[in-house]
């Protein structure tokens, strides 16, 4: 059972950056993906981005514009994601989730076995 938690996030202006963290418990978690996930009132879950095992290969939601990056350092069992040039429509619970038996990246929310509890990210204008 992998346990996941999200750290990082926060009430911030739009223009600001923020990372957020996402801490693995299990030794095994350097070898799954891992993707951030978003979801605000009234809305569905969305793909933020996602990570491959070793890092090598990343994916982004279509809203990102490469104002946002992932990345992981598996010596810490942690998965990052550095927000940058956040917008008011930002504002969401962003959550992260492994999918420990995919090789190939998915923005598909069914892939993802384990899921932390979500850190709250708030975007003024």
């Amino acid at each position: 059972q992998e346990r996941l938690a999200e750290s990082g996030g926060g009430l911030v202006h739009a223009g600001d950056s923020l990372r957020l963290s996402c801490a693995g418990t299990n030794d095994d978690f350097s070898s799954y993906a891992v993707g951030w996930f978003r979801q605000s009132p009234g809305k569905e879950r969305e793909i933020v981005a996602a990570i491959t095992w070793n890092g090598d290969t990343t994916l982004y939601g279509d809203f990102v514009e490469g104002r946002f990056t992932i990345s992981r350092n598996n010596a810490k069992n942690t998965v990052f994601l550095q927000m940058r040039n956040l917008k008011p429509e930002d504002t969401a619970v962003y959550y992260c989730a492994a999918d420990p038996h995919s090789l190939i990246l998915s923005p598909a929310i069914g892939k993802y076995l384990y899921w932390g509890q979500g850190t709250q990210v708030t975007v003024s204008s």
